[in-house]
């Protein structure tokens, strides 16, 4: 199995819920990634490709096998921070 998909990585818990509530009010994800993200991936709007499994860490990888593609996930932890991952395909 591999995912497609997009996160917003931010070192601060009530960071990510906010911009997760924001996200489901409407506003642009890519553009929330260009903006806060602290991960490279911002200068794409948070796109991180195709990856197959073992390529992330669990917390992450756990996440996208859960989500349905277009979904949004909940605010997942990880050693690297508070993602918002959006789920862009699944192959």
């Amino acid at each position: 199995m591999e995912w497609k998909a997009s996160h917003i990585l931010v070192k601060d818990r009530s960071l990510a819920n906010d911009l997760r509530r924001r996200i489901q009010q409407g506003a642009a994800f890519e553009s929330l990634a260009r903006e806060f993200s602290t991960c490279p991936s911002k200068s794409k709007g948070g796109d991180l490709g195709w990856f197959g499994e073992g390529q992330m860490v669990q917390p992450f990888e756990y996440a996208c096998r859960n989500l349905s593609v277009g979904s949004l996930s909940d605010v997942v932890s990880t050693q690297f921070g508070y993602h918002v991952i959006k789920l862009t395909g699944k192959r």
